[in-house]
């Protein structure tokens, strides 16, 4: 879910993540890989901030601003979505990277490697040089985002925690971001714009970028994960049992939000059906918000929202992710199982 309350500008243009409807993939498997038989449920908003691994292209106009020029890069093949990962032999990790390496430019013919869905790329650019000598390649970039997301929960016996139920997307090309690092910090929520039929809904409020709660370490299809370093968030929580996907119903559900200042408060659902197999990928459950008092404040699921921890028969069994335009009292959730899953599965990734 994407609400990006106060956004901070990186290179050309801003960067939103966005609660949506696209379709994610989820953890293979059967048991939980990640071992955790109790956890603590949180609900509370935090500023996410995140820079990317390279420069991400997001948009690659047609021609230059002199209003003639053809964009070399769009001439050479990139697109939105690219990772720009080298210039020449110039590593990029970072918008000053890009900057310094494009500011040694001369005009001539340059490989520029790219992360395209997976592959990598290699592909040529002939950069443009403007009478007064400098070079410019013709695209729109950014290196990190930053936004407020929800807190879905804190393992008291490691210090990890999970957020979201998606991953971090690219607004643009949806492309998930292959991240460098990135924190959580402390949260205010301020206002709420209501959820309406077509219109969904979001979130508004703060976040001290200096406050830092924790350290992101991967961002995957099922959450964002990282360790905590401040637990004052956690006075007066208790850890929960964790659910397996067999022991989810249809039925009444609790669900923790934080829509105002920074008070966490339950809301009653209901689990309104169960997905699996097929029809499983990138949605665990649908839910109604039944809760009176959250349809007065939100008009039901808003952006912002996504991570809110769902909590049946005293266990938790995962986390809101989704909103259906149509109906913002309605919208997905993902399973803890599939949540836990992702984190051994995003470890054996990187120890590969």
């Amino acid at each position: 879910m994407r609400n990006l309350i106060k956004i901070r500008k990186k290179i050309g243009r801003i960067c939103l993540f966005l609660m949506t409807l696209s379709v994610l993939s989820t953890a293979g498997g059967t048991a939980m890989a990640y071992n955790a038989e109790s956890l603590v449920p949180l609900g509370n908003a935090v500023g996410i901030n995140m820079l990317s691994e390279g420069v991400m292209v997001v948009g690659v106009p047609e021609i230059l601003a002199d209003g003639k020029s053809v964009s070399p890069a769009r001439d050479a093949g990139l697109s939105a979505g690219d990772i720009i990962t080298k210039i020449g032999t110039q590593t990029i990790s970072s918008g000053e990277d890009m900057k310094a390496a494009v500011s040694e430019l001369d005009g001539s013919q340059i490989p520029v490697t790219v992360l395209r869905r997976g592959s990598v790329l290699e592909l040529m650019v002939t950069p443009h040089q403007a009478q007064d000598g400098h070079c410019e390649l013709g695209l729109w970039m950014r290196d990190g985002v930053a936004g407020i997301g929800t807190l879905t929960f804190y393992d008291p016996e490691t210090g990890l925690f999970g957020a979201l139920g998606h991953s971090v997307n690219d607004i643009e090309s949806g492309i998930s971001i292959p991240m460098r690092s990135g924190t959580v910090t402390s949260s205010v929520v301020t206002d709420v714009v209501q959820g309406k039929a077509g219109l969904p809904g979001q979130l508004h409020g703060t976040f001290n970028a200096d406050s830092v709660l924790g350290t992101l370490s991967v961002n995957t299809p099922c959450g964002i994960f990282g360790k905590m370093e401040k637990n004052d968030m956690l006075k007066g929580k208790t850890a929960l049992p964790v659910a397996e996907d067999a022991e989810i119903k249809t039925g009444p559900a609790v669900i923790l939000s934080n829509v105002s200042g920074t008070d966490v408060q339950e809301f009653e659902v209901e689990i309104t059906r169960i997905y699996t197999g097929a029809e499983a990928v990138g949605r665990s459950i649908m839910l109604r918000v039944t809760d009176p008092e959250l349809i007065a404040q939100t008009g039901g699921i808003v952006q912002g929202m996504s991570g809110s921890p769902v909590i049946q028969n005293g266990k938790l069994i995962g986390a809101v992710t989704h909103v259906l335009v149509n109906d913002p009292t309605r919208g997905y959730g993902i399973s803890i199982e599939n949540m836990l899953d992702m984190i051994e599965d995003s470890v054996n990734k990187k120890a590969a």
